[in-house]
């Protein structure tokens, strides 16, 4: 159930008007009361005797007996509470007593003060209800309505436990600006699949992404093909920016501009300038930037992949050791490590990258303040994502991007964790959502051609080789699990990433006691394909599974890999724990 305050107004005949009258697009069916602030109040939606401003005059009755310099200039309170599409239609009678706690939480009639408000609850559709009310009180006093919105939230909430509706995630106040009701009846009309406000909210988001000043900013969002306009001070000082869709127009025929405070509140200019502030103003190499492990001739979109696969591990680290503001600093750069990939996925993983990084959003903000500069390595990340360009999605390319949404997929798994653990509702809410669309692209798509390169791989391997891998998966796992494992369609690719192991230098065995040790496996999707990614990550192993068959030599086990998550459902209740 969502309740929204709306702006106040000054004629309650016009808001009457429009509540009792057919709607913007005759959606208003048999308006009429369900209740107000007297039973004997009129009915100009079924009593034929009533008129408008007989129900307008009783309600503005309190502010005229008012002298006219004591009258506030802005009178007309108007909230409005909708149930969720899902939820049972819900009588007269309960949507009245639903606007009789409504008033009554929000202070413009509080229970048991026969001074309150008047008010009066129209309704004219199956799914809301709203209520009118003038704000001032019969003992001529003005009603104290300091956080309404939010006082009705909360009841909404409790509501929504007493009646068996859907249960909404409570918020705290960091959300970006939903689109109104004009604006979703406009992008209905134009057949739109969002409305421009949130159009221009992923636009600019993922125009940010990996920025590192004003100017290439401005200049992705020309790029972008939006509509751009700079708010200059007499000083010849950048103040702000506004921008539009070209298509996007008002009954005039004139762009509708948004600001970026309006768009999402760290989308403001000066938000974006403390982000610039926080990054190092030089680049440094790709040899330079590049982990230990990982060598310098990655270039290009794998390259740039390997590395950021790379640093979000580490955030991940961070994140679970759950120091808040560290944790806030890793959430906003993840933030444009998501809004980098979408830019620049392959067309099979395209719309799952822009839903994750969509619903990712609401993730990044909270109340929790970040510690500076501590996003990054991040935004580095995000970056080079950018810069290096769009992956094909095959080869490298498909591999290298199958690993960095995996490591987000943990990532943003770790965010729902801490955010829930916080009481942030919405952010869980959203982090996991984040999660359902990350799984999706990781897994059912940009897994598939790298996994089945090494699911040949390993068919071809000699059967004597094929044995001896069998025998580390029997010494490694606990026996049901391991025969689980060598029953599974991946298995073959398990075998040929195995010898690729010991090929560079590992030890299998101590490799794979690493990876099943450190979280458990028994309820992943498909445990092989969860052991292939982790392997590959461990073992630093090249992602080019089409061009570097596997080959046999001797184990030197020269290194002793840190172990990284997994991808199974298991270790990400683990984490709740």
């Amino acid at each position: 159930m969502i309740p929204r305050v709306h702006k106040m107004g000054t004629r309650t005949i016009g808001l009457l008007y429009y509540l009792y009258g057919p709607g913007t697009h005759e959606e208003h069916v048999d308006p009429h009361l369900v209740a107000a602030w007297d039973g004997l109040a009129p009915d100009p939606g079924r009593d034929p005797g009533a008129t408008y401003a007989d129900l307008q005059r009783l309600l503005d009755q309190p502010v005229e007996a008012l002298p006219k310099r004591a009258r506030p200039a802005e009178h007309v309170w108007h909230l409005s509470v909708r149930a969720a599409p899902e939820d049972p239609v819900l009588t007269d009678e309960q949507w009245g007593k639903i606007a009789r706690r409504m008033v009554a939480a929000t202070g413009i009639a509080p229970a048991g003060d026969d001074a309150g408000c008047r008010w009066a609850a129209v309704r004219h559709a199956d799914d809301h209800i709203h209520i009118i009310a003038t704000v001032v009180r019969e003992d001529g006093r003005q009603a104290r309505l300091r956080q309404d919105g939010k006082r009705a939230q909360a009841e909404a909430r409790l509501i929504e436990a007493e009646y068996g509706l859907r249960r909404l995630n409570a918020g705290d106040g960091t959300a970006a600006q939903r689109p109104t009701s004009a604006e979703r009846h406009k992008a209905t009309r134009e057949k739109r699949e969002r409305t421009p406000r949130e159009e221009l909210r992923e636009t600019v988001r993922r125009a940010v992404a990996g920025t590192q000043d004003e100017t290439e900013f401005f200049d992705r969002l020309a790029a972008a093909g939006l509509l751009v306009r700079r708010r200059v001070a007499p000083s010849g000082d950048l103040l702000g920016y506004t921008v539009a869709l070209p298509d996007d127009r008002n009954k005039d025929g004139e762009p509708v501009f948004y600001s970026g405070s309006k768009l999402a509140p760290d989308l403001s200019l000066p938000r974006l300038r403390g982000r610039w502030s926080r990054t190092e103003t030089t680049v440094e190499s790709t040899e330079e930037q590049a982990p230990v492990g990982l060598r310098p001739v990655d270039a290009g979109p794998a390259g740039a992949r390997r590395r950021a696969a790379s640093v979000v591990w580490k955030a991940v680290l961070v994140v679970d050791q759950g120091v808040d503001s560290l944790v806030a600093g890793q959430l906003a750069g993840a933030g444009e490590v998501l809004d980098a990939l979408a830019k620049t996925s392959a067309a099979h993983t395209r719309q799952q990258l822009r839903d994750a990084a969509f619903a990712f959003e609401r993730a990044t903000r909270s109340h929790v303040r970040a510690a500076a500069g501590h996003d990054r390595a991040l935004r580095r990340a995000a970056r080079e994502l950018a810069h290096g360009g769009p992956a094909l999605g095959r080869g490298e390319d498909g591999a290298t991007t199958a690993m960095v949404i995996d490591m987000v997929f943990f990532l943003v798994t770790a965010a729902a964790h801490w955010h829930a653990r916080k009481g942030h509702e919405q952010q869980a809410a959203a982090a996991r959502e984040a999660a359902v669309h990350l799984r999706a692209a990781a897994y059912g798509q940009t897994a598939a051609y790298p996994l089945g390169v090494l699911h040949e791989q390993g068919r071809r391997l000699a059967p004597l080789l094929q044995q001896r891998q069998a025998a580390v998966i029997r010494a490694a796992l606990p026996t049901e699990l391991a025969e689980q494992v060598l029953g599974e369609a991946a298995w073959p690719a398990l075998a040929a990433t195995l010898v690729a192991a010991r090929a560079a230098g590992h030890d299998p065995a101590h490799l794979l006691a690493e990876a099943v040790g450190r979280r458990e496996l028994d309820t992943a999707d498909s445990i092989a394909e969860v052991l292939v990614w982790r392997l590959r990550r461990m073992a630093d192993l090249p992602t080019d599974t089409s061009t570097q068959p596997p080959v046999t030599v001797p184990a030197t086990a020269t290194r002793q890999p840190t172990a990284r998550p997994s991808t199974n459902r298991s270790d990400q209740r683990r984490n709740t724990r």
